[in-house]
């Protein structure tokens, strides 16, 4: 049977345990633009937060890629508007 050569530091056997209880992070959808973020902070690619603008996040792209960030923004509200909430007659139907 193997016996340890050398005594392990408290600080050794800790670095060992300390990654058997790193948990995944838990990440949630940003109501604008439906990216996963963590909770409770700005979202890095719309700048929103509580539904209100904090980071402006196009005043540090060029015109060209203004557009095209808009147009994302746009095309992800037209796809959050068709999709309309269920009300309890379709439900009924549905099943």
């Amino acid at each position: 049977m193997a016996v340890p050569r050398h005594k392990h530091t408290r600080s050794k056997v800790g670095k060992t345990r300390m990654h058997k209880h790193i948990a995944h992070l838990k990440l949630s959808v940003c109501p604008k633009c439906k990216k996963p973020i963590l909770s409770h902070t700005v979202c890095s690619n719309c700048g929103f937060y509580k539904g209100k603008e904090v980071i402006n996040t196009l005043a540090k792209l060029s015109k060209k890629e203004q557009k095209q960030k808009q147009k994302e923004i746009q095309k992800a509200e037209k796809e959050t508007k068709q999709e309309k909430p269920l009300t309890t007659e379709a439900l009924s139907e549905k099943k």
